[in-house]
């Protein structure tokens, strides 16, 4: 007989001889099969790479593909290599977690082991759908590397970073963007950097086109603060990057996108022709993140044969955050990679722990939910670097000394975290700004040369108002440095604001005799000479600046304020005109049409133009005060009076806002709210004359005679020669006795 069963079934065991063989099988114990257990585990955590088309050297969205790779599944999950996720457990609770569990691993390695079973096709799951086109749909906007590079057959990894100019003539907010490398399987990963300025194209203009070597690059900001806010980071897993809601980033014309791509030989030549789609969304963010860094590369200086080498970095936070993302990075001699918060109560909160890390398997890590850390929380990063020939990592045998540096043969120790801050008290500064200060006197205090830390922390004080300040810092980063252009370009501004112009004339053009293609100190300039009445001087420097940069909105605007001192009203309207038609949403231009058309007797389109100002530009008293004129002359006043309503909110202390407010309560019939709001004005600004005679016409029509004479003569004692005030006091008639 072939099967016996006997006294094992009381203990639910079969006892089965096969060829001679006897198998031990639990009777409850169904078998392990592809179609029930493995393709699930395959396709939630395999496939998104390994399918064809996708990043992975081979596919396993099938039962003969799966059954093909037996073998190297098991190993590779055994051993965690697959998939790629180097967090330790219980040491951050991430989102889009790919680890497997014990179960999973051992599922496999038994399916393998029993001779990697089918299954019933009932059984099977649906198999996940790749497209080979774009995932998410048709983009709004497509970028495309202009030249392809051809990656070598063999050799080392490369790093290469493509430009791509941003050629819109309007700003637009990105709430998703996907990445199609072309050649997916030799693109290990890639981030994308915003450029603002250009800079990056303008220091390689013989290459950039060509894809420019180096594994980090630094980009010019510009002269307004406006931090890296989003991860934009690509893997061959995630190839579509979804931002979170109230969170798009901004694309302005003149920007550069930068895709820096980690590529690896596949052992063939292969080309890298890479696009990126973009996905729009009319909403601006209505949240502000912005990325930190914690590094100490200055001290990395590895001995060869080192196997402990320790890097740490603390920042403490100025203000409430909650952490919403984390990326370690390190080269390849990078073991140990630790990053934790110390609360101001003593807590320690681990923030990640990767025990063995590996470069080529680096990636962006996001929470499930985000992490709170509190005010005067210290961020900590403790890294440990492995010198040895023990390092299967290291790319030097025998190893050699290895110090910071670009390169991969070089190392870094970064610590990136995506922070937003949060229980910001009402009108309080952005504090964003405080992060930042915090980050650069961090930098600082490792190295008090650093002059891009010094820098942004004078960018930061001058956004800040503490103008005096910022104005040491620059001359300090000029005195370093005298050929940094953007250093003397913000010292300008930094002078400009705390009044001194005619210096702050001689900063930007020194700043434009070291880089006279820096157009913005050419700006800035132009702006002053406008604020300064050097109408004509304006004119010439803002065409200066459209010459090097024609569709720069904001220059247009400041051409077609100049042109409107001078007169020139049909050439202004022209040119801000042209300055919509670049960014439909430019504050500057939108006000700059609607004091045209109120100009001009035409409130109904002035108030167009400054409805969307106001949308814009919610915060500006100046652009509500024009936009209640433009309600008042079309007789709409309780339209003008929540408008002045909300400008005396954002400015209490203006006197034109109450007399303004004043004028349109009393055309609306409402005489005490009148006078109430024109006392306000007196009392901020109390030698007004002509608000002294408007108080006086208004008391004097609410029956106030006896006031209404004080203010005239008030009004007169100030201004002997004002008419309306002796007509309005001749009206009154003489004083009783």
């Amino acid at each position: 007989m072939n099967r016996i069963c006997s006294i094992g079934l009381a203990l639910g065991i079969c006892v089965v001889y096969i060829a001679g063989l006897r198998v031990c099988v639990r009777a409850s114990e169904a078998p392990v099969t592809f179609n029930r257990q493995i393709a699930p585990i395959l396709y939630k955590n395999c496939t998104t790479c390994h399918h064809p088309g996708g990043g992975g050297p081979f596919s396993l969205l099938t039962f003969e593909d799966a059954r093909r790779r037996g073998q190297q599944i098991v190993q590779a999950t055994a051993s965690r290599y697959m998939p790629p996720w180097l967090p330790e457990p219980g040491y951050g609770d991430f989102a889009d977690e790919r680890r497997l569990s014990s179960e999973d691993i051992a599922l496999i390695q038994k399916w393998v082991s029993t001779g990697m079973a089918r299954g019933d096709n009932a059984d099977a799951p649906p198999v996940p759908h790749y497209d080979e086109t774009w995932t998410l749909g048709k983009p709004d906007l497509v970028l495309s590397v202009e030249r392809p590079s051809t990656l070598p057959a063999s050799g080392s990894d490369i790093f290469l970073n493509f430009v791509l100019p941003y050629p819109l003539s309007q700003t637009h907010y990105i709430r998703a963007m996907e990445i199609r490398p072309g050649t997916p399987q030799v693109v290990h990963h890639a981030n994308v950097l915003i450029d603002r300025t250009a800079s990056w194209r303008r220091a390689h203009p013989d290459t950039w086109r060509d894809g420019v070597p180096g594994m980090e690059l630094v980009v010019d900001a510009g002269n307004t603060f406006d931090p890296d806010s989003h991860f934009l980071f690509w893997k061959p897993d995630t190839p579509a990057l979804i931002e979170p809601a109230g969170m798009p980033w901004r694309l302005d014309p003149g920007n550069d996108l930068i895709l820096n791509m980690h590529l690896k030989p596949s052992g063939k030549p292969e080309t890298v022709a890479a696009q990126i789609g973009l996905y729009f969304t009319a909403d601006p963010p209505s949240k502000q993140p912005m990325l930190l860094q914690l590094e100490h590369d200055s001290a990395l200086d590895i001995p060869s044969g080192k196997n402990d080498f320790v890097v740490n970095d603390e920042l403490k936070l100025p203000v409430d955050v909650d952490v919403l993302g984390i990326y370690p990075h390190a080269h390849y001699l990078g073991k140990d990679l630790q990053a934790y918060a110390i609360l101001p109560n003593g807590q320690k909160t681990w923030l990640i722990w990767i025990r063995n890390w590996d470069i080529d398997r680096q990636s962006v890590y996001r929470y499930r939910k985000p992490v709170f850390l509190p005010k005067g929380t210290a961020i900590h990063m403790h890294y440990i670097y492995d010198n040895s020939r023990e390092n299967v990592h290291n790319p030097n045998d025998p190893p050699i000394r290895v110090r910071a540096g670009n390169r991969s043969v070089d190392e870094m120790g970064h610590l990136w975290l995506q922070v937003l801050p949060v229980n910001t008290p009402p009108n309080s500064p952005d504090p964003r700004l405080l992060v930042e200060a915090a980050w650069m006197q961090n930098r600082l205090r490792k190295e008090p040369r650093d002059t891009l830390a010094l820098y942004n922390l004078a960018a930061a004080e001058t956004s800040e108002d503490n103008y005096a300040q910022a104005v040491q810092t620059y001359k300090h980063v000029v005195n370093i440095n005298p050929k940094d252009a953007r250093a003397w370009n913000g010292l300008g501004v930094a002078l400009e604001s705390t009044g001194d112009w005619q210096a702050a004339h001689q900063a930007f053009e020194k700043a434009s005799d070291v880089d006279p293609t820096l157009t913005d100190a050419i700006f800035n300039r132009a702006k002053s000479e406008l604020d300064h009445d050097q109408t004509s001087e304006a004119e010439q420097s803002f065409r200066a600046v459209l010459k090097q940069a024609p569709d720069d909105a904001s220059a247009h605007s400041g051409l077609a304020q100049a042109l409107l001192k001078e007169g020139n009203q049909d050439a202004a309207q022209s040119e801000f005109a042209a300055s919509l038609r670049i960014d439909p949403q430019n504050v500057d231009a939108l006000e700059g049409l609607g004091q045209l058309a109120l100009s001009r007797g035409q409130p109904a389109p002035a108030a167009e133009y400054l409805e969307k100002a106001v949308q814009r530009s919610p915060d500006d008293p100046v652009v509500r005060e024009q936009l209640a004129l433009a309600y008042a002359q079309s007789q709409r006043y309780s339209h003008a009076i929540q408008q002045l309503q909300q400008a005396r909110r954002l400015s209490p202390n203006d006197a034109q806002v109450h007399a303004m407010l004043s004028q349109v309560y009393s055309a609306d019939g409402h005489l005490q709210e009148a006078i109430v709001e024109q006392q306000e004005a007196l009392r901020l600004n109390a030698s007004d004359a002509d608000g002294w005679n408007n108080l006086g016409v208004l008391e004097a029509r609410a029956g106030n005679s006896v006031t209404a004479r004080d203010d005239f003569e008030h009004a007169l004692r100030i201004a002997p020669d004002h008419g309306p005030a002796k007509a309005n006091l001749a009206r009154l008639g003489s004083k009783a006795p």
